[in-house]
């Protein structure tokens, strides 16, 4: 058959056409005019299924249907979304992306979707498809980079920095597996520089395990990199899921890990190494009579650490390291029992006033000690007062023992990546001579202080049982003095309580940090308490000229009702300021019933009617949408907008929603704030540098890790605490941009700026921060001392040299909430870029 070839060459060119089938073609017609006719009827759902059977049986309709089907796809899931049907929600985007899986705006939607619900991993997968299908695509970028500031925190860029501790590290497990410990395995390996660094020092067998998604994914990426894929084994799971022989063959003889945060134990060190020890590890070197191969024995680096106190004042202004957090003997596992500040940057520094002490050591290779820690009993510390200064904290730092001879320390005078753990206590002014009890225990793994007495003159002064009001603040300005002590007492309960009661209530560190910003309630105070005597002479002006008489002004039904709705996110006081000023009824958006509890409570305090607060959420069934007012009522007095996150930036969507609240505002209305207007400085920190990138040509400990992990270098810095910064200040604070929330035409989206250096330096970075304007009159800054929100910067990619007087041009940005800036020198060509 010479020719056989050729006709099966022929048979693949000509392909069968495929039959028209009339049936088929009339079912796909008919569904795209239902599914047209249902979108003009706003039944999202049915359009839905309608555009589903169409693109699914007639692909070729793909690009003619595409932009309706995504509208209709985000109707619907909008829908589901405001009756909590998540499952159906999720279940639309996988369809949708099944017919169009290389579709940004899908992606970037879902992802959107992903993050809201919490699943930051799988929000930054698709993000990041978003960026690589369309990498100029704006929205999935500002999505990127908010999802890398939680993915990869800023500690991992820090660590990595942080030279001394890595070569540290370094040798004490070169050390190790030098010795004998030829089996290693990494708890919590990140980047994988630890695994990487015990095959490189020789072992056999080196695993590791990683629970975030992200960090997995990075380890992967760096081991292959840097020609270690195939013997080292990284698993993503959490080493307490681990066992042999299902995940690792057998027992290994070496534990490496830093599953440690500045107070310890906060990232479940103990927890993870029990499981270790009797899971994953050899059994431990007995005693120095007992014969046993070193290759038989397991170890852990570290070895264990010391953990050092010092009761201490902070020097500015009072209060400054009041952290909400629970401070209670009593275990909560919903708080950490400790914030953190890096002691060495506080502005005006701090005082100790108590010599250090030592308040714990742990063996990390004693099983045993580690099962019987949660339960060892109070240890009470006798503290001689050296100098006389109102107590504010117990700071806490650690001394981690790599082995025998190495050693890391964080403490507040080393120059490490590490910050300080700090517990706030009541205040108290302590005196030369005075005794500072102080109690150390750790209950439920984490490594509790608490500052318990002061001796003085033979007398024992409780500090545990006395209330400190001024702790609490007194964040509702109360229009009612006779009122102050009641409405202190019921705030006194959302503090930590030695016997939590049925109302107890736990807040979280920024939500406390907001109560105690006296002066952003107060100011909202004075801007509503204006805003309603103008819209009440306005009424009776409109009323003496219709003829009409007034009914009582303090009638809980009366039909001139002022509405305030309150849209703040999490827990806020807002709406009861409002409702505090009579003849108001005022909305919250607070959802948790425990939160509503303690507003109910602070109402009947400032005799607030019940019926002047309510909580909109609670009815979003009736509602399906975030500003809409109540049905029967009359368009909203004033509409509360959260517009700045705690890290510092602004909130997402924050002009699609001033622009619906304008819509619902009653003549006279006012949106709050009605203006932010965001300033700015020149500074240079080489600080902001290493938290945001790994610095430098070098690779680190000699492996390939900086390109890897620098991807999720984000060009805005958040979190940021400008007053304890280190950096130089390169200019004055410059005005960057203006949002105008009431009025849309005086908005922009483009801003250029001229910045005149004072100093000469390397600009690394523009730290920003907002002036919020409730009316042209009253405003809060974000900068202020008391401010519970933090700041947040843009660093530039490369520094800029500067010269004082130079003139330095900002090209500042807004797209939807993200700010980027880009600076050059004048009259220099070139610019660089954010």
């Amino acid at each position: 058959m010479p020719n056989a070839s050729a006709r099966l060459k022929h048979g693949r060119r000509t392909r069968r056409r495929r039959r028209e089938d009339p049936a088929r073609n009339e079912l796909v017609s008919s569904s795209l005019e239902s599914a047209q006719q249902c979108l003009f009827n706003q039944d999202y759902g049915t359009a839905f299924v309608h555009y589903l059977l169409v693109l699914n049986l007639a692909p070729m309709f793909k690009d003619f249907a595409r932009e309706s089907f995504r509208f209709t796809l985000f109707k619907w899931t909008e829908e589901l979304d405001s009756v909590g049907r998540i499952q159906d929600l999720f279940d639309c985007y996988e369809q949708a992306l099944e017919l169009f899986p290389a579709d940004e705006v899908i992606l970037n939607s879902m992802g959107e979707h992903l993050f809201r619900m919490g699943f930051r991993d799988e929000a930054a997968g698709h993000f990041h498809k978003a960026l690589k299908l369309r990498p100029d695509y704006p929205e999935a970028r500002e999505n990127f980079y908010r999802v890398a500031n939680w993915l990869v925190e800023r500690w991992h860029f820090l660590m990595l920095n942080d030279h001394g501790r890595n070569r540290k590290y370094q040798q004490a497990i070169q050390k190790a597996v030098q010795s004998g410990c030829n089996t290693v395995l990494d708890i919590g390996t990140g980047t994988g520089i630890l695994g990487m660094c015990a095959k490189k020092a020789g072992a056999a067998e080196v695993y590791a395990c990683e629970l975030s998604k992200t960090m997995y994914e990075l380890a992967c990426e760096v081991v292959t990199a840097n020609g270690m894929d195939g013997s080292i084994k990284i698993l993503h799971m959490k080493s307490l899921e681990m066992e042999v022989p299902k995940d690792i063959p057998h027992r290994v003889s070496l534990v490496v890990t830093e599953t440690v945060d500045a107070g310890l134990f906060g990232e479940g060190i103990i927890e993870s190494l029990i499981h270790a020890w009797h899971h994953l590890l050899l059994p431990p070197q007995r005693g120095e009579n007992e014969f046993q191969e070193p290759s038989a024995t397991g170890r852990v680096i570290p070895a264990g650490a010391t953990v050092f106190g010092m009761a201490l004042e902070s020097i500015s202004a009072a209060g400054e390291l009041r952290s909400p957090v629970s401070c209670s003997p009593e275990p909560d596992d919903s708080m950490e029992p400790y914030t953190t500040e890096r002691l060495s940057r506080l502005p005006g520094g701090y005082k100790p006033l108590t010599e250090p002490f030592t308040a714990l050591n742990i063996d990390f290779n004693n099983v045993q000690e580690l099962e019987g820690l949660s339960s060892r009993e109070v240890q009470q510390i006798r503290l001689p007062v050296t100098q006389e200064g109102e107590l504010d904290a117990l700071a806490v730092w650690f001394q981690l023992h790599l082995d025998e001879e190495s050693s890391l320390s964080t403490g507040p005078q080393e120059d490490t990546c590490w910050e300080q753990a700090i517990y706030p206590v009541h205040s108290f002014v302590l005196k030369p001579q005075d005794e500072l009890l102080v109690e150390v225990s750790c209950r439920d793994a984490f490594l509790r202080l608490c500052s318990v007495a002061v001796l003085r003159d033979g007398h024992e002064i409780r500090l545990d049982k006395r209330l400190d009001l001024q702790d609490s603040g007194n964040p509702i300005p109360n229009p009612n003095p006779n009122t102050e002590a009641e409405l202190c007492s019921a705030l006194a309960c959302l503090q930590t309580d030695q016997n939590p009661t049925k109302d107890f209530c736990m807040l979280e560190c920024s939500e406390m940090a907001l109560l105690n910003n006296n002066d952003y309630h107060q100011s909202f105070c004075s801007a509503l308490a204006k805003l309603f005597s103008q819209l009440k002479v306005k009424c009776q002006n409109k009323e003496r000229g219709s003829g009409v008489q007034s009914g009582p002004t303090d009638s809980a039904d009366s039909s001139d009702l002022l509405y305030v709705l309150d849209v703040s996110e999490g827990f806020s006081l807002l709406s009861l300021i409002a409702a505090s000023n009579g003849h108001v009824k005022a909305y919250s958006s607070v959802e948790k019933t425990k939160q509503q509890e303690v507003l109910k409570r602070l109402a009947r305090s400032n005799n607030v009617p019940e019926q002047h607060l309510e909580f909109w959420l609670n009815h979003t069934e009736d509602e399906q949408g975030m500003l809409k007012r109540p049905s029967r009522e009359k368009l909203w007095s004033a509409i509360m907008l959260d517009c700045v996150e705690t890290c510092g930036l602004i909130r997402q969507k924050l002009m699609e929603k001033a622009s619906l609240a304008r819509c619902l505002l009653e003549d006279g209305g006012q949106i709050f704030p009605a203006k932010i207007v965001v300033h700015g400085m020149l500074v240079e920190s080489d600080t902001l540098l290493l938290e945001s990138a790994v610095q430098g040509q070098e690779p680190t400990l000699g492996f390939n890790i900086a390109p890897f992990i620098n991807q999720f270098t984000v060009p805005v810095h958040v979190f940021l605490d400008f007053s304890t910064l280190e950096c130089r200040h390169l200019s004055d604070s410059v005005e960057l941009f203006v949002l105008d929330l009431m009025d849309s035409t005086a908005n922009y989206t483009n801003r250029e700026v001229t910045v005149q250096a004072t100093s000469a330096g390397r600009l690394t970075a523009i730290p920003f921060w907002y002036h919020i304007y409730l009316d042209q009159e009253i405003s809060v800054s974000t900068l202020s001392q008391n401010s519970h929100w933090k700041q947040a910067a843009v660093v530039l990619q490369q520094p800029l040299e500067v010269r004082a007087r130079d003139r330095v041009h900002l090209a500042v940005k807004l797209h939807k909430s993200a700010i980027s800036i880009s600076a050059h020198i004048q009259n220099t060509p070139g610019q660089m870029e954010q």
